[in-house]
C-alpha cells in the first residue's frame, strides 16, 4: 500500500469524510470511493459537528432566501395595485358588505374583527355612502379577559370615531369558545351600525341601495 493511500486509510478509519481527506491530502473522491468500497465507516465527532453546522447554515440560508423572495413578491404586488379610485373603493367596500354585512333586516351594519377591514368599511361608509360620523354607531363583542376600556380605545383609534359613538358592549361568556380563538381576538369584534338620525336616505333607502348594488354585482358573476 502506498504512503498516500495509507494516510488516507488512517484518516478514513478515524472517521473523516472524503471531502475532509481530500482537503488534507489532495486525493480525489473517486479514488477514495474505489479504495474504500465496502469498508465500514463511522463518522467522528468533528465530522458530525460539521454536518450539524452545515445543516443549520443551509437551513438559515434557505429561510433568508424565502424571506427575501416573499418581501420582493409583496412589494411587486403592492405596486401592481396602483392608486385606489373611488370606484375601486366602491367595489372593495361592497365586497366586504357582501361577506360581512347585514342582509335580512333593513338595518345597515358590518361586523368584523380585522382592523384593516374595519378601516375600509369606515371609509366606504363615509366616502361612498356619504355618511357622517354621527351616523355610525359602534358596539363591541368581547371575551371576559379583555379590558373593555382598552378595546374601546383601540377601535376608536382604528375608526377615527369618538368614544361617544360606542354603545353597550356585549361580553361573550360561552364556555365552549376555545382559548385559541380568544387569543386571536385581543380586542374583540366590532359592529358598525348605521343610524339614519331621521334622514331616510341614510336609513332604509341606503340599505335598499346597497342591496341593489349587491344584486348588480352578483348578477354578473
Amino acid at each position: 500500500m502506498n504512503s498516500l493511500r495509507e494516510k488516507a486509510t488512517k484518516l478514513r478509519d478515524a472517521g473523516y469524510s472524503y471531502n475532509m481527506i481530500k482537503s488534507e491530502l489532495g486525493v480525489s473522491v473517486s479514488t477514495m470511493s474505489y479504495w474504500f468500497s465496502g469498508r465500514s465507516f463511522t463518522p467522528n465527532d468533528t465530522m458530525l459537528e460539521r454536518v450539524r453546522n452545515g445543516t443549520s447554515k443551509v437551513g438559515h440560508l434557505r429561510h433568508e432566501q424565502r424571506v427575501k423572495e416573499t418581501r420582493e413578491t409583496l412589494e411587486k404586488s403592492r405596486k401592481e395595485v396602483g392608486s385606489l379610485s373611488k370606484r375601486d373603493l366602491w367595489m372593495l367596500g361592497l365586497g366586504i358588505y357582501i361577506g360581512e354585512g347585514s342582509k335580512t333586516i333593513e338595518s345597515t351594519r358590518i361586523v368584523n374583527s380585522d382592523p384593516d377591514v374595519i378601516k375600509i368599511a369606515i371609509r366606504w361608509f363615509r366616502e361612498v355612502c356619504n355618511l357622517d360620523p354621527e351616523n355610525l354607531i359602534l358596539s363591541l363583542n368581547i371575551y371576559p379577559d379583555i379590558q373593555e376600556a382598552d378595546a374601546i380605545k383601540y377601535w376608536a383609534d382604528i375608526t377615527g370615531l369618538p368614544k361617544t359613538n360606542f354603545r353597550k358592549t356585549q361580553i361573550d361568556t360561552r364556555i365552549n369558545k376555545s382559548a385559541k380563538l380568544r387569543r386571536k381576538l385581543p380586542y374583540g369584534t366590532l359592529q358598525i351600525r348605521v343610524r339614519s338620525n331621521g334622514d331616510a336616505s341614510k336609513g332604509v333607502v341606503l340599505f335598499r341601495k346597497i342591496q341593489g348594488w349587491t344584486k348588480g354585482v352578483l348578477n354578473q358573476v
